[in-house]
């Protein structure tokens, strides 16, 4: 028997969402993991870092602009995968989960596969802010678990899928360059 079989996955994943639905659930650290999951619903926290971006950075306004809309297409996109997949919610018994979501099914995380495209492809535009966006990203997957919402492999196959929609569009949004003779100056 190879030593990753399923069996051994889906174990592995269960423990781990178990470890982190009972370790460190303090009424202030539930309310600040539903407020970060909440600001990833349908990809808001990056259509507006992305709408930022555009205000304060007006020699990169364009490439903004477009990537303000990269975490809400990635969760278009995930949904197509998980109407694919059709992996239900994790239920634990005795732990329901501390959220709602718009879908019952699990894989892979939108908030994981939005946070990590906009992350990587944001990071394009000003690779100065890579740790702060990663960071970001990070954060906003691990609420999911934290809050029964997600087993831990959802998080990490929307990670890899996030990465690699990011990679996609920061290689276009590098290819844009703004146009100094552009009609318009915001």
């Amino acid at each position: 028997m190879a030593p990753y079989s399923a069996h051994f996955v889906k174990q592995l994943d269960l423990k781990l969402l178990r470890l982190m639905r009972t370790r460190c659930h303090s009424a202030p650290v539930e309310k600040s993991a539903h407020l970060i999951s909440k600001s990833g619903e349908n990809g808001y926290l990056w259509f507006g870092i992305g709408l930022a971006g555009a205000a304060f950075d007006g020699k990169h306004r364009k490439q903004w602009l477009l990537a303000s809309l990269i975490g809400p297409f990635a969760i278009g996109l995930n949904f197509l995968v998980k109407l694919a997949v059709r992996r239900p919610r994790p239920q634990l018994e005795g732990l329901p989960p501390l959220g709602g979501a718009p879908s019952s099914l699990s894989f892979p995380s939108a908030h994981a596969t939005a946070s990590f495209a906009a992350a990587t492809a944001m990071s394009r535009i000003r690779p100065e802010m890579k740790l702060a966006l990663f960071g970001a990203a990070a954060v906003m997957a691990v609420t999911r678990p934290y809050l029964g919402m997600h087993y831990p492999s959802d998080i990490a196959a929307g990670a890899v899928l996030g990465t690699v929609l990011g990679t996609a569009a920061g290689n276009f949004l590098e290819s844009l360059e703004e146009d100094p003779d552009a009609p318009y100056n915001f």
